[in-house]
């Protein structure tokens, strides 16, 4: 039996998407970011690569941390693999979203039928469930062991949506990866009440940077807590108030091997610069806990 979990965070220039494979074969996507820097592409769909270059026909559960453009662009693509399963702020109204969408129409006139699309699905998923159910991702067993737990503040101000995002911690064999939206100092101060969502950041061995990698998403208590060993920062070429050089000071580093087959031990990663970042965990076929993270470039 496959003992191990695989993951991929695209690059999608400035915004985000990160693929998951559970051990038992669970397809899981956070977030809808498209676009590549690595191939000039800025049509590249993370949805239809999976589709038509991994044969996966049907996601089992897909998280969207927040309505921003960065995070949902793929969007128009998510019914070609018939998720089963949707997680979203549904705290945010779908008129809050389209008056977030008119917001920005003036600098982005391609948005609307984006932000028309999360409403319809918002709509269409709206069923809790059941714990019978073998998509239900708050039963690690449905994922071969696959520990998916989820946070979202909801007491902040919703003229900014980057304060509801939700944090997604998963975890395997004593393996943690923390990936956040674009959660600023409101949703920090509003979660680090919580004794649970402490407890399970705590520790881990790979955080995704919050916001790109922002100033505005730097939480120096947060980050203390998570402890990681690597930081991730899916970022794009002019990123501005850059947070690298404090996530790799807080970061205690990793082994990652280039597609070269060098290898060093690094403590921040970028997207913008390393390619697509993939990452496997688990146990080994000596039955032995390993974790492994490679660059495209």
């Amino acid at each position: 039996m496959n003992q191990t979990v695989k993951m991929i965070f695209w690059d999608v220039q400035a915004g985000h998407a990160t693929y998951i494979k559970s051990p038992n074969g669970k397809h899981i996507v956070i977030d809808l970011g498209i676009g590549s820097f690595d191939d000039n592409n800025n049509g590249f769909s993370p949805l239809m690569y999976l589709k038509e270059h991994m044969d996966i026909n049907q996601l089992d559960y897909v998280i969207i941390t927040h309505p921003h453009f960065d995070h949902i662009e793929d969007i128009l693509n998510f019914d070609s693999l018939s998720p089963k399963a949707l997680l979203r702020p549904d705290h945010i109204t779908n008129e809050e979203v389209m008056q977030e969408e008119k917001a920005t129409r003036t600098i982005r006139n391609r948005d609307k039928p984006i932000f028309e699309k999360y409403c319809e699905i918002t709509d269409r998923y709206n069923t809790p469930i059941s714990d019978t159910n073998t998509s239900n991702p708050r039963i690690a067993s449905n994922y071969g062991g696959l520990s998916i737990k989820t946070f979202h503040p909801t007491n902040c101000n919703k003229n900014n949506f980057n304060n509801h995002s939700i944090i997604t911690v998963i975890q395997f064999e004593d393996i943690k990866v923390v990936i956040p939206g674009d959660n600023e100092k409101c949703s920090f101060e509003e979660l680090l009440q919580n004794e649970l969502f402490k407890t399970a950041i705590k520790n881990a061995d790979i955080l995704l940077a919050p916001h790109h990698g922002r100033e505005s998403g730097y939480n120096n208590d947060f980050v203390n807590l998570v402890n990681p060993k690597l930081t991730i920062i899916s970022d794009g070429r002019f990123c501005d108030t850059s947070a690298t050089s404090r996530y790799s000071q807080k970061s205690s580093g990793l082994k990652v091997t280039y597609n070269n087959g060098s290898s060093e031990i690094r403590n921040c990663l970028t997207t913008r610069t390393d390619g697509e970042i993939f990452v496997e965990f688990g146990k080994d076929y000596y039955i032995k806990p390993f974790l492994s993270i490679k660059t495209k470039n």
